[in-house]
């Protein structure tokens, strides 16, 4: 069973998938590839240089047709210019717009990416996000989809500094070298390992700081230059500078006082220092100047000052107020130019000037019977890997699990979410949907009795006990609901002019909501199970971290699993019957309760957020994860026990397999400074590897760990500093697990 939001969308989800207006060249058949040409013009002759094919094609455009490409379409139809196309895409390409009144196209859905950051694989997803590229690319060269949609926003590049943020859903963690390790690997993968040409384009979200919802169409977010350089922004220069995207989305939000829509730092850092090629505003943010921050008279002041700033991608009202801007002098056509002159650099990198005979990714297409790349067993298998890779583990006393099937003649499988696959704003129709429920009954076959009562009301109460009691097992699949607020119901605007949505549990959140609340109001389930059932496993599929204080102190066994993963039942299935062993790690800290976090919208992390900056014992520390076999880390050595400022090190660890069978380890490296010049955290993540050890065998890991990876920002010197100080370097399994110590001169 699938249930999938309606199309009720924020602003930022108005494109989710933009058609095309412009009519894209034919492709033609495979045997006419090699004769194919198209230099119609001089902007199609591949031989020219990038910017002399761009001069020839502004220079044959109209006004009109300029300030179109200054949306999010790039076609030119009177001149045969392909749209580049975009939709959603940071865990599965999104093709669901109702609004379009155009049939949904399934594509494959991974785990929201907590999940695919819960992995810590970051190869598998480049796998993932290569599988989001080729369904892309497939979707716009299949002329009876007729949609263009090369650019795939993601990925979501923010951190989750707090687990009360409502978008906490749409990002891989709390660290900001850990989530710009998965958003490098994650625009590798889409954008493909072709040295010229691209496979389709990634578009990072949300910059900058956009950490809270309920006041981000007003809010600041305020925190120094230290933090925006160590910390906000670095995920992104990872991402930019690593990963080679040129594409980025301006958060809602101020920085500082000035909103990201009109601050300086897009022109003076995202275009002229890295080098970006498209930035674009999030859906309605440019009307937020207006009205709630007032900030502009109306919206044609607000689109001409967004457009300084380096806007060239609007979301928003924004054709008249240019045309009456270029007709007021207030904007000459030759700066319309040069911001076009940065997206068709994009339009040449993905080939769609260039002939299909020159392009790899040109034969992604449907041709004859041949099934779509989301029912063939390679996409699938990605998701499968992705799914089991990111189930956690969170308890396990006295080796509760895995269960063994052969003992077992009756489960009760019990819980609002035990039949159910959900979906969210930012994910797409999956070609299937494996709930809990479908996966236990496919592992364990038709001789073990299952007992499954839905609990979604107060009458299942009575049933749910009843099933638990006369059942070998109980398990409780419990969590939040991450469609909350989308059932048809109405927007609810808030005093300052934004959107919250009528969510009724105060510890649900999503886009336009924080929560409230980050305790489990289903975690009373577990507890009238359990009461009859000490054998119960409560499984928590979740967007966010939970409280679940109860289910740890008490329970015997706990699985932790992200929302919206087509395989969502088959990955847990495989880890609860011994199938699979559970390696994921969790990715952010999981207080015990919210008193322990600062205020949500203290966005300075030294008063206690993250795992760098915590006050008192988390329940989960950030890292954490356990294995049905057991593991030991020892040999922590340097290359070599100096490091030049402009050099760098491998540290290599030994992991050894002391258990019974083979097991996945993550192997986390931190780095303390016991002398440093200004203050910096207990520790920091500077590297990791997931690797598999079988039973009784051990393996090095080697990280390799650059000087400049330890930089600071120095605030006299205005720019990144690596120190000449002893380090300390700490390796083990979790941020609160660390056995392994040594120290490296860094000179």
């Amino acid at each position: 069973m699938l249930k999938l939001p309606s199309a009720l969308a924020l602003f930022s989800a108005l494109t989710l998938t933009v058609a095309a207006s412009a009519q894209q060249r034919p492709t033609p058949p495979p045997q006419q590839v090699s004769q194919w040409q198209l230099q119609h013009y001089p902007f199609d002759d591949p031989k020219l240089p990038t910017e002399k094919r761009i001069d020839d094609l502004l220079a044959r455009m109209t006004l009109d047709e300029k300030i179109d490409c200054l949306g999010t379409s790039t076609g030119v139809p009177r001149l045969g210019v392909p749209n580049i196309g975009s939709s959603e895409g940071i865990h599965g390409v999104v093709q669901r717009q109702a609004r379009y009144a155009r049939k949904p196209i399934t594509t494959t859905q991974f785990p929201q990416p907590p999940g695919m950051g819960e992995s810590w694989d970051p190869d598998l997803v480049r796998q993932a996000a290569g599988v989001e590229g080729y369904e892309a690319r497939y979707i716009t060269q299949t002329p009876k989809y007729n949609r263009q949609i090369l650019m795939l926003w993601g990925p979501q590049s923010d951190l989750d500094r707090d687990p009360r943020w409502g978008r906490s859903e749409e990002v891989y963690g709390e660290d900001p070298f850990f989530n710009g390790t998965m958003a490098t690997a994650f625009i590798h993968g889409l954008q493909g390992d072709n040295p010229k040409y691209w496979q389709a384009a990634a578009l990072l979200k949300h910059f900058l700081a956009n950490e809270n919802e309920n006041y981000r169409t007003s809010s600041s977010s305020n925190f120094d230059e230290r933090l925006f350089w160590e910390y906000y922004s670095l995920p992104f220069r990872m991402g930019f500078q690593q990963g080679g995207a040129k594409a980025v989305m301006a958060s809602y939000n101020a920085w500082n006082g000035t909103p990201m829509a009109i601050n300086p730092i897009l022109r003076s850092l995202l275009i002229d220092k890295w080098g970006l090629d498209v930035i674009s505003s999030d859906g309605g943010a440019i009307h937020l100047l207006v009205d709630p921050r007032h900030l502009f008279p109306n919206q044609d002041a607000a689109v001409v000052a967004s457009f300084k700033a380096g806007i060239n991608q609007f979301l928003d009202n924004y054709k008249d107020p240019m045309h009456a801007a270029v007709k007021q002098g207030l904007i000459s056509e030759s700066e319309i130019d040069q911001a076009l002159r940065r997206k068709f650099r994009i339009e040449i990198k993905l080939g769609l000037l260039d002939p299909p005979s020159m392009v790899p990714y040109t034969s992604i297409r449907q041709t004859g019977d041949q099934p779509a790349p989301w029912n063939t067993a390679r996409d699938r298998s990605v998701s499968q890997k992705l799914a089991l890779e990111s189930v956690v583990l969170l308890k396990n006393q006295n080796n509760f699990l895995p269960l063994d099937k052969s003992k077992i003649h009756s489960i009760a499988v019990i819980g609002p979410l035990a039949d159910v696959v959900h979906g969210d704003w930012y994910g797409g129709t999956p070609p299937y949907a494996v709930t809990p429920l479908e996966g236990i009954r496919d592992e364990v076959g038709p001789y073990v009795k299952i007992n499954y009562v839905p609990y979604n009301s107060p009458q299942d109460e009575v049933a749910a006990v009843q099933a638990a009691r006369h059942s070998d097992v109980a398990i409780v699949v419990i969590g939040n609901d991450p469609t909350c607020g989308d059932q048809g119901q109405a927007w609810v605007n808030t005093p300052d002019g934004g959107n919250t949505l009528p969510c009724t549990t105060p510890s649900d959140g999503r886009e336009g909501r924080d929560r409230e609340s980050i305790h489990l109001a289903q975690e009373q389930i577990a507890k009238q199970i359990f009461d009859v059932n000490p054998r119960t496993v409560e499984i928590l599929v979740s967007s966010f971290p939970f409280a679940i204080n109860w289910s740890q102190a008490n329970l015997p066994a706990i699985l932790h699993m992200a929302q919206s993963s087509q395989d969502e039942g088959t990955a847990l299935a495989r880890v609860l019957f011994g199938d699979a062993d559970p390696g994921g790690h969790l990715v952010e800290t999981w207080p015990s309760s919210a008193s322990q976090l600062p205020p949500l919208m203290d966005y300075n992390i030294r008063d206690g957020h993250t795992y760098m900056y915590f006050k008192g014992q988390p329940l989960y520390p950030f890292g954490f994860g356990l294995s049905y076999t057991t593991f030991k880390y020892s040999n922590l050595r340097a290359s070599s026990s100096h490091l030049a400022k402009d050099g760098a090190i491998t540290v290599s660890v030994d992991v050894t397999n002391t258990g019974q069978r083979a097991g996945d380890a993550v192997v986390q490296l931190y780095v303390h400074y016991p002398h440093s010049a200004v203050a910096r955290p207990g520790e920091e993540l500077e590297g990791f590897q997931r690797v598999s050890v079988p039973a009784g065998q051990s393996k090095t890991v080697r990280i390799s760990l650059p000087a400049q990876r330890l930089a600071y920002w120095d605030s006299h010197t205005r720019s990144l500093e690596v120190e000449a100080t002893p380090i300390v370097l700490l390796a083990g399994d979790s941020s609160a697990h660390l056995p392994l110590q040594t120290t490296v001169q860094v000179q």
